[in-house]
């Protein structure tokens, strides 16, 4: 019964691994519940610790707990559930109860790549972010993050528009909206998916829980792909937590003159895969599921635009008219024949030949990354490292969708 899952799950006084090795000996809480002292004496890996541990039969809190998860409609897997993820099942700590807000995908025969960065992203960070996000879910994989701002947050609203199912794990309860900025994604991602947390409702989002939550994040997953990440950041405790568990690891190459690049740059020069689109993740699950997995571009409308900030252009008054009545002039940055956008830096005298040929192929129109790279015939990573410096120096405007604009 869920009661006794519950019951030990939130069991005090014990380590998961412990409850998980008294799981090797009783077939499930229930039968360890009504276990006597003795019973429980006679096995060798039972300390007296655990024993006095398990005398604690209140039920009061478990009780509870499936109480509020039927009145917010939150449903609970236990560990020995059918529907419980496989992956995630064969790991070493597996949660003993995960609790979901929204439909669980079929996660089992669904390639799932867990995108993972930090929370102070660059706009290249959330472009990309974003833009993979869409890509993987557009070639038929199912997206999952930890619902956090920055590259989290642009990666489910990406994968998002293409109406597939995602999943945001939680480090507190999936009834608890933390951050409050992201209370319209959760929504949405509760219609479209699942908010998933081995976390009671009601459960604040206490900071020690986020490094528990990152090994639910890659354990669900076929492979996990860091985006940005500095170094000590989470997203590079959720990479190693993948290569622990067997997991395949993914990095997006960054500036190595950024902060925030540093850690997932280090990744490359370690074990980690270098990609430049989803379709470069998803390629590798495409002899696994061949009925899933399919090459396919992005939509070119996203779902929900969410908005990088713009930098204000200074506003401009046009000449005053003449003693005579005559009409206003017209400012050079008016007149459209002479230039196809209205950018305020016009000076290239300080760019190499590169940056010109990647400026050259903007104007006030967002266009998309993969365009500029077709057009210079310059590799998408160095096309990647010139757009970030552009947009550093002001020259350049970033979008979602991974789309960039002069300014």
């Amino acid at each position: 019964m869920l009661i006794y899952w519950i019951w030990f799950a939130e069991l005090p006084n014990l380590q998961l691994w412990q409850k998980h090795i008294l799981l090797e000996h009783f077939h499930d809480p229930e039968e360890l519940y009504h276990a006597s002292a003795e019973a429980l004496s006679v096995i060798d890996d039972i300390t007296d610790d655990i024993i006095k541990a398990l005398q604690n039969k209140d039920l009061s809190q478990a009780q509870r707990i499936l109480r509020v998860c039927h009145e917010k409609n939150i449903r609970l897997f236990a560990l020995n559930d059918s529907a419980y993820p496989r992956r995630l099942k064969n790991t070493a700590d597996a949660p003993l109860v995960l609790y979901c807000k929204g439909y669980l995908p079929d996660l089992n025969n669904t390639p799932t790549i867990a995108i993972v960065g930090t929370r102070k992203a660059t706009p290249y960070g959330m472009n990309v972010s974003r833009r993979i996000g869409t890509q993987i879910a557009a070639c038929g994989g199912i997206v999952v993050s930890g619902g956090a701002t920055g590259n989290d947050t642009m990666a489910l609203s990406g994968a998002l528009s293409c109406k597939n199912p995602v999943i945001a794990v939680l480090a507190g309860g999936v009834d608890v909206v933390y951050p409050k900025s992201n209370t319209a994604l959760f929504s949405e991602i509760e219609r479209q998916g699942c908010l998933l947390s081995q976390y009671p409702p009601e459960t604040p989002h206490y900071r020690w829980n986020f490094p528990v939550r990152n090994r639910v994040l890659s354990g669900l997953s076929n492979g996990v792909l860091v985006v940005e990440a500095p170094i000590g950041s989470g997203a590079l405790i959720t990479a190693r937590a993948a290569l622990e568990q067997g997991r395949d690891v993914f990095a997006v190459p960054g500036n190595i003159d950024v902060p925030t690049c540093a850690g997932s740059n280090a990744l490359l020069q370690d074990r980690a895969t270098p990609v430049f689109s989803g379709w470069d993740i998803m390629k590798e699950y495409e002899a696994i599921y061949p009925d899933k997995v399919h090459k396919a571009a992005p939509p070119t409308v996203f779902h929900e635009e969410i908005p990088v900030a713009r930098v204000a252009e200074p506003a401009t008054s046009p000449e005053k008219s003449s003693s005579k009545g005559t009409v206003a002039q017209k400012l050079p940055i008016d007149k459209e024949e002479k230039s196809s956008y209205s950018g305020i830096r016009n000076d290239l005298s300080g760019l190499n030949d590169q940056e010109k040929a990647v400026l050259t192929c903007l104007t006030g129109t967002p266009t998309p990354v993969d365009d500029i790279i077709d057009q210079t015939g310059i590799s998408p990573q160095k096309v990647l490292s010139i757009l970030t410096m552009l947009a550093i120096r002001d020259y350049v405007q970033n979008h979602p969708g991974g789309l960039v604009s002069r300014k």
